[in-house]
């Protein structure tokens, strides 16, 4: 069976505290975008895994697609092997929870492949245990997420009809940095309010990461600043970044981006 985990952008990011056990509380909006990876798992007696694309850093043991897979034999005794392969088009540590979609996307494919029949708050649980954008992927839908992104709450909200055009400029920004450049505080508008009213995007939908980031690599922020320039109603940082997005009304002109960036745009 094959799948395609998707990637994710964030409609606003605030960090609203810091926790006890060493997490921030965060509220913001995840999106689900058409940038996708594909995932396929067979049945194997000798199992095994591999990946192409994009390179994997780090061990497979720290993999969550691999985790995944552990999460549910360790609960479900005598599942057969799989052989699974990855092929890595999402760019990571760039703010669009390539990662995450794959881990959870593992237990949704796992759970049609092995007959478990778990529903979607069953798969939330796991994936929540694999880290805190996972959950958001099991139903894929745009979502309000607090807590550590691990709370969501459903919201209608569309980006059917706009043009959407992502950049990474292949900087990595560490989370150790991203969270080091921001000071918790409670946002001073309602992110459900600014939401509603698209008009309040450009000067309202705040992510909190920017303000540090944007000082420590201008060039990051001159690519939002080129979206602007370019007609988006909408442009900002993913995540904690280094990804940028703009959304625009109809396909802008895109000649002034330097093609050594990643580059994906799509009408949504």
């Amino acid at each position: 069976m094959i799948t395609f985990p998707n990637a994710k952008i964030n409609l606003g990011l605030h960090i609203t505290g810091k926790r006890k056990d060493g997490y921030h509380e965060i509220e913001t909006c995840m999106v689900p975008i058409p940038l996708l990876d594909a995932l396929e798992m067979i049945l194997d007696k000798k199992g095994g895994w591999d990946s192409t694309g994009l390179p994997i850093p780090g061990e497979a043991k720290d993999n969550l697609i691999l985790k995944a897979e552990k999460l549910l034999r360790k609960d479900f005794q005598g599942l057969p092997n799989l052989k699974i392969h990855l092929h890595k088009h999402i760019p990571m540590g760039a703010g669009l929870g390539g990662g995450s979609a794959d881990g959870a996307f593992a237990l949704k494919l796992m759970n049609n492949l092995f007959d478990l029949h778990l529903d979607d708050f069953f798969l939330e649980e796991y994936a929540a245990q694999l880290g805190s954008d996972c959950p958001f992927f099991i139903e894929n839908t745009p979502k309000i997420a607090r807590g550590r992104g691990e709370i969501l709450e459903p919201i209608d909200l569309s980006l059917n009809g706009s043009y959407l055009v992502l950049i990474n400029p292949g900087i990595h920004i560490g989370t150790k940095e991203a969270y080091a450049g921001v000071t918790p505080a409670q946002p001073k508008v309602k992110l459900e309010e600014v939401l509603a009213d698209r008009s309040r995007w450009k000067t309202d939908l705040v992510n909190d990461f920017e303000e540090s980031i944007f000082k420590n690599h201008p060039q990051i922020a001159q690519i939002k600043h080129q979206f602007y320039e370019a007609g988006a109603y909408y442009a900002a940082m993913s995540g904690s970044g280094s990804s940028v997005f703009g959304l625009f009304e109809k396909k802008p002109t895109l000649n002034d981006f330097s093609a050594e960036y990643f580059l994906f745009e799509k009408e949504l």
